[in-house]
């Protein structure tokens, strides 16, 4: 190999060694502009619902200090356990934020005096947990939460139930197809209480035993047994210890979850399910009594106002894995069937939850405040209505694209570029899509920005050289139809000849003939 040649592969082969690999970070996710605008048009929709009900936006920053967050949330001697921390100038311990509630409950206690009570509020943002990812679970996602602090009633958790099932429709899930279900934390500290897990010095074990039942629907009866026992070895090796629950123990709470069938339950009432809970063994301990009696009244409200099983229903497997949750917790479910990694069908389930949490805030203040909420697993809920084809489009339409066939004409593409904007957009309604329009800013030729525009997905193209500035007539090349026509065509000579969906329009008139396409493509004319 001569000199020079040995010389250039060893700089490529320097060069390759020394490149940045592009990679994404584990657990995380690149967001493209059909998932955003998807998102928002649901963000839309559930903020609608929101405010009917009377709550108003808040908004608190992605860091919270570490013990802000909560003693439930990360491990204090370990502020990187859970959450993801950094240390600031002053050596203070911040946390990006673990969910939407604990900076909400720093937000009220600091501004307590001044806020109306109850406080209705609702927002959406990113929040990050330093967990292991995997399939679906990732460690930034964008939860949307309401909450009503200062309601002593469970009057306020019903209302909480009854906008999560007015969510749920009016973005276009059917009943049947979601089920709004309720229990109460008192009704399982009643049942850990009478297998002896009272008392704040078994508050570990407790939670070990909640976040255990918590993953029910993922484990199943067997897994969450070896979770209240020993412990649990996943399908990775890794392993899970138990709450080491003894075996009559771990029984007494699974027994909960048989006390009621679906079968037992009327088509339109709780009250066999309240009475099953009312006549059940554990109910001679306080805490679960008042509990069931909490729940009862709940199913008294919402039946009431016209909210039945098919929509909210009790059911005592409900649990929420964090520990300050001190009353009702509620959980959002989607009852469809979708394949999951294996094809085999199965029950999409949750999409959101939350509960009643009256210490939260009274950690800043020596008191309880009482407060409850509901947060919208945002990603999860996006994935499940493009399933049911309720959000967004993979065919969603692209810019009307001005090419640039001469170079020394910039001024007269941008003028047409802007006349477009302003005019197919002077009649739009606040609530609705733009229509985008671009002028081409590449440097390559004519057949390579049509396949531009195509890549683009753009209704049409505008193009026009001197010929067409000297005439004042453009040719516009409507792109849907010359893909149909194309499809037509045997040979490229008569493609060429053809020249299909292509027409040309007065300068002046440019803008009506785009918008009349436009309407023609969309079946309006």
């Amino acid at each position: 190999m001569p000199k020079t040649q040995a010389k250039r592969s060893e700089m490529a082969s320097k060069d390759k060694k020394n490149r940045l690999p592009a990679r994404l970070p584990r657990g995380f996710i690149d967001r493209e502009a059909g998932d955003i605008r998807a998102t928002e048009e649901m963000l839309a929709a559930i903020k609608r619902v929101y405010e009917r009900y009377g709550f108003e936006p808040v908004e608190t920053p992605f860091f919270e200090y570490t013990e802000a967050l909560g003693k439930f949330l990360p491990d204090q001697d370990r502020p990187n356990e859970g959450v993801f921390s950094l240390q600031d100038d002053d050596e203070a311990w911040l946390s990006l934020r673990y969910d939407l509630t604990a900076p909400l409950a720093r937000y009220v206690a600091e501004n307590y005096e001044r806020l109306p009570k109850p406080y209705r509020s609702y927002r959406a943002g990113w929040v990050f947990r330093n967990e292991k990812p995997g399939p679906g679970r990732f460690r930034q996602f964008m939860q949307f939460d309401a909450d009503t602090v200062g309601a002593p009633s469970v009057a306020a958790d019903a209302e909480i139930c009854m906008m999560a099932a007015d969510v749920m429709e009016a973005l276009g899930v059917a009943r049947g197809d979601y089920v709004i279900k309720v229990n109460n934390r008192k009704v399982l500290d009643g049942v850990m209480e009478a297998i002896g897990l009272g008392g704040e010095e078994n508050a570990g074990r407790r939670l070990t035993v909640l976040r255990a039942i918590d993953k029910l629907d993922r484990l199943g009866i067997d897994g969450v047994r070896e979770l209240l026992g020993e412990g649990r070895e996943d399908e990775s090796g890794d392993f899970t210890k138990g709450a080491g629950l003894s075996k009559e123990g771990a029984e007494a709470v699974l027994s909960l979850f048989n006390l009621i069938g679906s079968n037992e339950r009327s088509g339109t009432s709780n009250a066999p399910v309240i009475e099953k809970l009312r006549t059940s063994t554990f109910s001679e301990t306080p805490v679960y009594a008042e509990g069931v009696g909490e729940l009862a009244e709940i199913a008294d409200l919402v039946e009431a106002a016209g909210y039945p099983t098919d929509r909210i229903e009790i059911d005592p497997s409900i649990v929420r894995g964090l520990e300050y949750y001190t009353g009702p917790v509620f959980e959002a479910q989607l009852t469809f069937e979708v394949p999951n990694e294996k094809g085999e069908k199965v029950v999409f389930g949750s999409v959101g939850g939350g509960g009643r949490y009256d210490g939260l805030v009274g950690r800043f203040r020596g008191e309880d405040v009482p407060s409850t909420g509901f947060s919208i697993g945002v990603s999860r809920l996006a994935a499940a209505l493009k399933n049911l084809g309720k959000l967004g489009s993979e065919d969603e339409t692209g810019p009307v694209v001005v090419t640039v066939m001469d170079k020394s004409r910039l001024a007269d593409y941008q003028a047409i570029t802007a006349e477009l904007r302003a005019g197919l957009n002077a009649d739009l309604g606040p609530s609705e899509r733009p229509v985008p329009v671009e002028m081409y800013l590449g440097g390559s030729g004519m057949k390579a920005q049509l396949k531009y525009a195509d890549r683009r997905n753009a209704p049409c193209a505008i193009i026009a050289g001197s010929d067409e500035f000297d005439s004042g007539r453009l040719q516009v090349k409507d792109l849907l139809e010359g893909k149909r026509q194309a499809a037509a065509i045997a040979s490229h000579d008569e493609y060429k000849e053809e020249r299909p969906g292509q027409f040309d329009v007065a300068r002046t008139s440019l803008v009506e003939e785009v918008k009349a396409l436009l309407k023609r493509q969309r079946g309006e004319a």
